[in-house]
């Protein structure tokens, strides 16, 4: 029994040796850079930031109690609230477009508008907070759920169908089954997601909490205290991850099955008819949601626009097209930096996780990092990355990259791990090489989820461009939405809002073009 242990021992003591050494070289790294840099106010070492939390241990540990506690209550809120939605969408298939369409209107909201209008409709406490934890969790779970909960093979519901049951057995006994690992990986982005929602809460005007800290410590030019705090903030999330991954993987123990069904693609005119009824559907709700919202919160004229008064704005009726061509030209600012930096970090998650898969030794090393830098407050982090590489392209494009590329590289690895053990070990058996096996049967595994990321990615993009020209750029939608506030111009604001959440509807809806024909070809079982 010795001799079959150590073969198994072995490699996962090895895969641990090098993961603990990735972090050290990191940690080393971190401090040469940090002294290279020292007197520039961009960069703490290490050393520093230990000193740091410990003169500061009791007020840390306040405002960590603060933050968590409502990150906490925002990431149940909002998992529920994903579950219940993609419950709703499964049983009624008809209201999927509508669940999702309104779900990615409500994600859009740019949080340069949001996040003050959450603070005036909530007042002070902690609603404002969990409101945002609430919202940055939802999505990310809603989208793979969906995804998940569509991962079923046909002969499971032929069987459901035989028995004489409905679609809501179907979707109890069967597609909640199948669900469980893109669940697992929703949740798992979803931790880090709702303690950085909570934190940037706190930015619009909380009394305590890790964000508050983080408002001082930079006002005061205490770099020690701040990279304290990203630290505190990274090393909660990553706690939460971890946590959530050991549950995630005790629940979805054993191989995934063997998915092979038939297209169930309806192509041509019926299917046409039936996107454009769900999106007028969507359009109507969010109409309906809109001008209602403004008529029973008694909203005052002055700062409220109407959907009337935004269709003057683009028509031109209201100002003679000026703030309609502001917003075109600044939108024009933001395409510059938004889609290489959404391109180069669905890439960069990508081939993470592929080699992660090929050397499971450097996921010690790579996830660790991948979720710091996903943890840090984008209100934080996104002036240092700029002071770092400089106001132009290179650091807004570098940090719509780090948003993007974490919920990819977590939803591929998930992916990656789903290619159907049954073949796997056929292709063990006739000792096809590991990168064969990844590109053969692993990859074609991974697609639903990675269209997944990509399309939760969306958001993430629009979420981090306009905060990164609202910080530091000062060009661009997000720039030109923080003067309009500033400035009291509704007119702008109001149509800054819709033109982005609008844009990143069809960007959502561009990349469900293309899982729909990538699906239709490597996928047909998992196909809407």
């Amino acid at each position: 029994m010795t001799a079959s242990i150590r073969p198994l021992a072995a490699p996962a003591r090895r895969d641990a040796a090098v993961g603990v050494a990735g972090v050290v070289v990191a940690l080393v790294a971190w401090e040469v850079l940090a002294r290279s840099l020292e007197g520039a106010f961009v960069l703490a070492a290490p050393t520093a930031v230990v000193v740091a939390i410990v003169d500061n241990g009791p007020l840390l540990g306040r405002a960590l109690a603060a933050t968590g506690s409502t990150a906490l209550a925002g990431f149940v809120i909002g998992n529920l609230a994903a579950v219940a939605l993609a419950g709703l969408a499964a049983a009624w298939p008809r209201s999927q477009r509508t669940v999702t369409g309104l779900a990615l209107i409500v994600v859009c909201l740019p949080l340069v508008a949001t996040a003050p209008l959450l603070r005036v409709l909530l007042g002070p406490g902690d609603g404002p907070q969990i409101a945002l934890a609430a919202l940055a969790v939802y999505y990310t779970t809603l989208i793979p759920l969906l995804v998940g909960l569509r991962a079923v093979p046909d002969t499971w519901l032929d069987l459901v169908r035989v028995a004489g049951r409905g679609a809501v057995t179907a979707l109890v006994v069967v597609r909640a089954r199948a669900s469980v690992p893109y669940l697992a990986a929703g949740l798992q982005i979803a931790a880090p997601a709702a303690f950085l929602g909570a934190m940037v809460g706190e930015f619009t005007g909380a009394e305590r909490g890790l964000g508050v800290l983080t408002i001082r410590a930079s006002r005061d030019l205490d770099v020690d205290l701040t990279w304290a705090l990203a630290t505190i903030a990274a090393a909660v999330s990553m706690l939460a991850y971890a946590i959530v991954g050991m549950i995630g993987r005790a629940a979805t123990g054993g191989q995934p099955p063997t998915i092979l069904a038939a297209p169930r693609i309806a192509a041509g005119p019926g299917r046409v008819r039936r996107t454009l009824a769900s999106t007028a559907s969507a359009v109507v709700a969010t109409i309906v949601l809109w001008w209602g919202g403004i008529i029973l919160l008694g909203i005052t004229p002055f700062v409220a626009r109407t959907p009337l008064d935004v269709v003057g704005i683009f028509a031109g009726t209201r100002d003679g097209g000026l703030t309609r061509d502001a917003l075109f030209a600044a939108l024009c600012d933001t395409a510059v930096y938004v889609v290489p930096g959404y391109i180069a970090g669905l890439a960069a998650g990508v081939l993470l996780a592929v080699l992660i898969v090929l050397a499971p030794g450097a996921s010690g090393a790579i996830m660790p990092v991948a979720v710091a830098l996903r943890s840090v407050p984008i209100v934080t982090s996104a002036p240092l990355i700029v002071l770092l590489l400089g106001r132009g392209s290179l650091g807004a494009i570098t940090l719509i990259a780090v948003m993007v590329f974490f919920p990819t590289l977590v939803a591929c690895l998930h992916g990656l791990r789903q290619a159907p053990g049954q073949v796997l070990d056929v292709m063990a058996v006739y000792a096809t090489a590991p990168w064969r096996v990844v590109v053969r049967a692993r990859i074609p595994a991974m697609l639903p989820a990675f269209f997944a990321a990509a399309r939760m990615s969306v958001p993430a993009a629009v979420l981090a461009v306009t905060v990164v020209e609202w910080l530091a750029t000062g060009t661009g939608i997000g720039a030109l939405m923080a003067r309009s506030a500033s400035l009291s111009n509704y007119d702008a604001l109001a149509g800054a809002v819709v033109l982005v959440t609008a844009v990143a509807a069809l960007g959502y809806a561009a990349v469900g073009a293309i899982e729909t024909r990538m699906l239709a070809r490597y996928a047909p079982e998992q196909a809407s």
